[in-house]
């Protein structure tokens, strides 16, 4: 068979031995170059092409190799730059070997997919018949981190800025990550790469952040202690709100608490009386059994099995999940306190009108002589205490469209680096972390204000109160 042609004596495929593999044969694409003139990269003033000379550059196409054929130019210099200079076309970096396509999906594979390393050069060897080395990954990885202009973010910041502020801590490996967000803004505003998760650093951290012209009214931490004495030296004016969420959640864990001390003892009382005969029962004794319905054993384990009823919202829970906590509040009666209890702290959160009106349900709460007999409620009151309450409550010192009372907004973003951690680095340097961290939350930050911004153009393309339906209503009237 003449090459070329397809057949079963001489196979479409050929041996690429740059690749080390089979691959196809070679799609080569030129590209021409070389005007008579082309300006100075560092200038801009105008040279006279002097010669010629090919350049092959690898660019991407899906099961194929794929190369450009480019014919650049050499250029005498009119400036003082240099003496001579070589021009490259759009979308190919000087002396590079890969095209810019191949970087960008370096990229996408590794900040968009969350993919490691050696998944990304396995994905585009199999799907585009790439030999890339991990250096040139890293390499990449390095330039775009360069490219990124940190000052326009931090005014960027400055013009979006909603006035509240986010706060929350992450530890990755030996480092601690310290992140703000805005949460009605939705952005990431700032974070630092400390060695340890103390006052100093915490302090450092938020002082930067006022130096840039920061000035929140309301900051959103949890319950830690790093931040009361930070917050009223740096922002004595802004308002600081404790993440109700967090304050719920350990309010829960106290209940459950509770019902595992209730269930135990409960389950103890099971095990009293004459010992079970030895070997299996027979039909009388198991007919006997089920006349007598369950055991207090038997009680004591289906009441521990459904224990998160008693802190499930009432408005949440199903036909079938009503009747078991009927049936435990019947089997163990000293649970009903508990989920009162639970019930209680639901209402003093959900929307008072003020500060007073949250103040007079928390002394209802805490007044209540049946709740103050149980250990852990007496503990679980500790987190509504005098000193606190009003942290809970400061975010109702704002409009109801301004409102943020939990530290969700930066818990997600943790989140979503912890997710990362199982398949980047293995964060062992600071360079490479730091790096990774900036890369991540710039296209964070790339597509929420390109989200906006497209939001705004619609917004001012129809006019206020007006609609594209009622456009085209007027142009059919019309």
């Amino acid at each position: 068979m003449r090459p070329g042609e397809w057949g079963w004596k001489r196979s479409p495929f050929t041996k690429d031995a740059s690749m080390g593999r089979d691959a196809p044969t070679p799609i080569v694409i030129p590209v021409h170059c070389a005007p008579k003139k082309a300006p100075c990269p560092k200038c801009g003033k105008q040279g006279r092409r002097k010669r010629t000379f090919p350049r092959r550059v690898r660019t991407v196409a899906f099961k194929t190799v794929a190369y450009l054929e480019i014919t650049c130019g050499e250029y005498g210099a009119r400036c003082d730059c240099c003496k001579t200079f070589r021009n490259s076309p759009e979308g190919v970096l000087p002396r590079a070997l890969y095209d810019n396509k191949v970087r960008d999906l370096v990229l996408d594979r590794v900040l968009k997919d969350g993919m490691s390393v050696a998944r990304t050069l396995e994905s585009l060897g199999r799907e585009y018949f790439l030999d890339l080395s991990t250096g040139f990954v890293y390499d990449v990885l390095y330039d775009h981190a360069r490219q990124l202009d940190m000052s326009e973010h931090r005014r960027k910041i400055l013009e979006h800025f909603s006035g509240t502020l986010c706060i929350d801590e992450l530890h990755l490996g030996r480092f601690t990550l310290l992140l703000a967000t805005d949460p009605l803004a939705d952005l990431p505003v700032a974070f630092a790469l400390v060695d340890k998760n103390d006052q100093d650093h915490m302090r450092r951290f938020l002082l930067n952040l006022k130096n840039w012209g920061l000035n929140p009214k309301v900051v959103v931490t949890d319950g830690s202690n790093l931040y009361p004495a930070v917050l009223g030296e740096l922002w004595p004016d802004a308002d600081h709100q404790l993440c109700v969420f967090h304050v719920i959640k350990d309010i829960n864990k106290l209940i459950l608490d509770a019902v595992r001390r209730m269930r135990t003892a409960m389950g103890r009382r099971g095990k009293a009386g004459r010992k079970k005969k030895r070997g299996r029962k027979g039909a009388k004794l198991k007919a006997a059994a089920a006349r007598r319905g369950m055991t207090v054993k038997e009680k004591a384990h289906f009441v521990f099995k459904r224990r998160h009823l008693i802190v499930k919202r009432r408005e949440n829970l199903t036909e079938s999940e009503r009747d078991d906590l009927t049936r435990m509040l019947e089997y163990l009666p000293e649970l009903a306190t508990l989920r009162r209890f639970a019930d209680r702290i639901y209402w003093l959160f959900d929307t008072p009108k003020d500060l007073h009106q949250a103040s007079c349900r928390r002394a209802a709460i805490v007044s209540d002589a049946a709740f103050q007999a149980v250990p852990e409620l007496v503990k679980a009151m500790e987190q509504i205490d005098v000193e606190k309450f009003p942290k809970l409550m400061a975010y109702l010192n704002n409009p109801v469209s301004r409102r943020v009372r939990t530290n969700n907004h930066v818990e997600r973003t943790n989140r979503m680096f912890r997710f990362l951690e199982k398949v980047r680095y293995k964060w062992r340097r600071r360079k490479t972390l730091v790096r990774f961290v900036v890369l991540t939350l710039d296209g964070i930050w790339r597509e929420r204000t390109t989200a906006q911004a497209k939001v705004a153009d619609h917004s001012t393309s129809t006019g206020p109160g007006k609609t594209e339906g009622g456009k085209r209503k007027r142009r059919r009237a019309a």
